[in-house]
């Protein structure tokens, strides 16, 4: 993907896996427009069964305007992650065994678009799109899917046993990128955001990467 150059205030610009229905799933990537000169944010949700309060944003360490870089999500029955350049940036873990739910029960497709977002997207809402810099162009190339086809409960067990991509955990590599992109780069976890959850943190932060 290569994002929106110059002011790109207010637009959205989306890549993300979702299912349909009012209770259903999603992981997201929204790259969220700034003025000119100012970063992007690139913010990550996911949603089960209709519901979404696992918020994580990231600066990237690179204009995302002025080429092509590659974002990519593994989904799978251990974990979701979430890579920009093949680095990991978000790991968010199976954790039913402790009561945390999990899209696991639903087909996803994948989606991209680019919308007006300005009621929040760049400073809280507080900077608007300025229509005078449209059209809002953003550009995707080399798209790839490598999945498991649905055709209802149970029916993708054989396939996620056989793929490459069925791994419980990063590697010992992977989780040294993925500290240093945290470490670095993020700028907003729900898992840290104590006063809205009134200090009672969801069951799964105290298990992940921080």
């Amino acid at each position: 993907m290569k994002l929106v150059p110059g002011n790109s205030a207010g637009t959205v610009t989306t890549f993300y896996l979702s299912s349909t229905g009012e209770g259903h799933d999603e992981i997201d990537m929204e790259f969220l427009g700034n003025v000119s000169g100012e970063p992007y944010i690139l913010h990550t949700n996911i949603y089960v069964n209709g519901s979404a309060d696992k918020e994580q944003q990231f600066y990237l360490w690179f204009d995302p305007t002025t080429g092509f870089h590659n974002y990519s999500i593994l989904w799978n029955p251990q974990q979701i992650a979430i890579f920009v350049d093949g680095l990991p940036i978000r790991v968010f873990a199976n954790n039913e065994n402790i009561g945390v739910p999990y899209p696991n029960e639903q087909a996803m497709r994948v989606f991209s678009s680019i919308w007006n977002g300005d009621q929040w997207a760049t400073q809280g809402g507080r900077v608007k799109i300025d229509w005078s810099y449209s059209p809002f162009v953003a550009s995707y190339m080399n798209f790839n899917t490598d999945v498991c086809e649905w055709n209802g409960n149970g029916s993708t067990s054989q396939c996620w046993a056989t793929n490459w991509w069925n791994q419980n955990s990063l590697n010992y590599a992977q989780q040294g990128q993925l500290l240093w992109v945290r470490s670095n780069y993020l700028i907003y976890d729900y898992c840290k955001d104590y006063a809205r959850f009134n200090y009672q943190l969801p069951a799964e932060c105290s298990q992940q990467p921080q």
